[in-house]
């Protein structure tokens, strides 16, 4: 039975979810081994959450992104490793795990993989020169021979500007595990509720939420999550949740009719296609991943500003927009192209298929 062996900095929010799914699949096929980092928002119980026979190493010399890029134990204890492990694939994910592993490791003898999960200088809330070392990181470690899997298309056309060596495989979600929170929309209950979930920070745009929350004072907007920037969240509407259990938020999303998700950057997020699939109607900005997902007003609607989500939300409300239709496109869309048994598929395609892979077997 081959061997992959994934590393992942930041085991928290998407990228955990990522592997929670995908070697679930992975484990039927290889021997599946994860080097993964210590963050903030990692679960007290993240080992409960993978299959047993999922091999989890945690690295103490991960220690986020910059601490990790800039620590020399880093590069020796991911070595060590993968001496030890001796692995027949390695799967990079995010910015800092990308460049060490591809520094660390002897690329050239073993195919490796990059997925950046939302590439760092893509983000907004950092100095132009932070964003530009970003750049220059992912530049130069793109030289090295490894192989850029995309999380969607948008990513996917960044990746190439680094390197011609990238492809692209759709985030997707675990259907089966949604499926008893789904709740069809007839039509749009009263009092309007309208919800987002995530960190309360920069990226996720708290501001802009409390804008469209004041432009729309009769509505209900729940935030699931908690954060640094809690205290943008003022209007009298809003009802933070603070950190609640899966099944929690689930039965909350299930239970609104609009999810909102108006963020400054995205990869692809699994919080937007889980929203789809639970039929909710979807509003979004105009950003990677959102709209590499969202087809306006076929399957959600992309807005600009605080104005256009609330005359949006109230076209439809007042019939002027089929939000029932959109909400039942979402849902099918996910569901046809989304979904994790179609993601595991392709990467194990990709795994085994490429030229770099065939180089080496």
């Amino acid at each position: 039975m081959k061997k992959i062996m994934h590393v992942a900095e930041p085991f928290a929010t998407g990228v955990l979810s990522f592997l929670v799914d995908i070697t679930k699949r992975q484990v039927e096929k290889y021997e599946v081994y994860i080097l993964y980092g210590i963050r903030p928002l990692t679960p007290d119980n993240v080992e409960d959450l993978f299959d047993k026979r999922v091999n989890l190493i945690k690295i103490d010399s991960f220690m986020g992104a910059i601490g990790t890029v800039v620590n020399f134990k880093a590069y020796r204890d991911l070595r060590r490793w993968y001496k030890a492990i001796k692995p027949d694939i390695v799967h990079l994910h995010s910015s800092a795990s990308g460049f060490v592993g591809r520094w660390a490791l002897p690329c050239g003898k073993l195919p490796v993989f990059y997925t950046p999960h939302g590439y760092s200088f893509l983000m907004k809330d950092g100095a132009k020169f932070k964003r530009f070392l970003f750049w220059l990181i992912e530049y130069f470690s793109a030289k090295r021979s490894a192989i850029t899997v995309a999380c969607s298309e948008g990513e996917y056309k960044e990746a190439l500007e680094l390197s011609g060596d990238s492809t692209y495989v759709n985030n997707g979600i675990n259907i089966r595990e949604l499926e008893k929170y789904v709740r069809p929309i007839d039509k749009i209950r009263y009092p309007i509720r309208i919800c987002t979930s995530g960190r309360i920070l920069y990226q996720k745009n708290p501001r802009l939420f409390n804008e469209i929350a004041r432009l729309l004072p009769e509505a209900q907007f729940i935030w699931i999550g908690e954060g640094e920037l809690k205290s943008e969240l003022t209007s009298s509407n809003i009802c933070v949740t603070g950190w609640i259990k899966r099944g929690e938020a689930l039965s909350i999303i299930k239970d609104v009719d609009f999810f909102i998700l108006p963020s400054l950057w995205e990869g692809l997020p699994i919080s937007l296609l889980e929203a789809m699939y639970l039929k909710k109607i979807c509003l979004v900005s105009n950003v990677i991943g959102n709209r590499d997902v969202i087809r306006n007003g076929v399957n959600g609607l992309i807005c600009n500003s605080a104005r256009e989500y609330a005359n949006a939300i109230c076209d439809i409300v007042n019939g002027k927009i089929d939000g029932v239709l959109i909400s039942e496109n979402a849902s099918e869309d996910v569901e046809q192209n989304y979904n994790v048994e179609l993601m595991a598929q392709q990467y194990d395609e990709i795994y085994t298929g490429s030229n770099v892979i065939k180089k080496y077997i």
